[in-house]
């Protein structure tokens, strides 16, 4: 249906008036930092632990062993506190990631700043679907429908991930009862799928427009087409993160959990 709305006269119009380049304040920066490498790398490991943890403390029935504070509290499964561990290390990552991006400008590439995006970001969406792809350079700016779900991404779905995660752990505290259990199951896991489904597609345009190009902007901060150190960078991050999936589990993280607080059988 794109493909041959884009090949009608109003559809040729339209791709013409709205080319799908995101529109850019002049003072936007050019380039990614090293300390959004870093960043990237953090939330690529720590993204890929909690979605493993969380759907593991969703399907637990029996626990291997169980998690209680020193000074006593709730009980609760050794998986559900190594997750729970792991969302604290990414909303702390959040935040350093927040105190940057608009430290140094960098929020300009991911945070609309002209209505013209809305336009952009449909006619990008045609020419994907098209087969057509839109033009891009992710070293200097992204096409509109990338800087949209990159948006709503950092801004909509990591917060609501947060919020109902908070809700839904056993940090929250009992006093606080105006906020429903019910809305934080039926928000939580919706997001989840959400992240799934954005990684998905996030990695498979990665490598289907560039792969070493992408690579060593996203892992050495270099605007290069040719050197390799951005792909052998990404394998190291994906065994360091494949070793951290792997080592998930009670025999491992049971010591951990013991040297905050008691783990028991039951």
């Amino acid at each position: 249906g794109a493909r041959w709305y884009t090949g009608t006269a109003s559809g040729a119009d339209f791709i013409a008036r709205y080319d799908g380049i995101q529109p850019l304040p002049d003072n936007a920066p050019v380039g990614l930092p090293a300390w959004l490498n870093w960043a990237h790398f953090f939330n690529m490991f720590l993204m890929a632990m909690i979605v493993k943890t969380g759907i593991d403390v969703r399907r637990e029935k029996r626990p291997a062993a169980y998690w209680q504070p020193k000074n006593g509290g709730k009980k609760i499964s050794v998986t559900q506190w190594l997750h729970q561990c792991l969302d604290v290390a990414w909303v702390l990552l959040g935040a350093v990631f927040f105190v940057l991006l608009f430290a140094t400008g960098q929020w300009m590439r991911i945070v609309p700043t002209s209505w013209d995006v809305i336009p952009q970001a449909v006619s990008a969406g045609l020419q994907y679907l098209s087969l057509d792809w839109p033009e891009e350079n992710g070293w200097v700016y992204y096409n509109a429908l990338q800087e949209l779900s990159y948006f709503i991404t950092v801004f909509v779905a990591s917060p609501l991930a947060i919020a109902s995660g908070f809700r839904m752990s056993s940090m929250w505290p009992k006093a606080w009862k105006k906020v429903p259990v019910a809305w934080a199951r039926a928000v939580h896991f919706p997001t989840m799928i959400y992240f799934l489904a954005f990684i998905a597609i996030h990695v498979f345009l990665v490598f289907t427009t560039g792969v070493r190009s992408n690579l060593n902007a996203m892992f050495a901060a270099r605007e290069d087409a040719t050197s390799w150190t951005g792909t052998v960078l990404f394998l190291v991050a994906l065994a360091v993160t494949a070793a951290g999936w792997f080592a998930a589990r009670t025999s491992v993280v049971a010591p951990l959990a013991n040297a905050t607080g008691k783990v028991s059988k039951r």
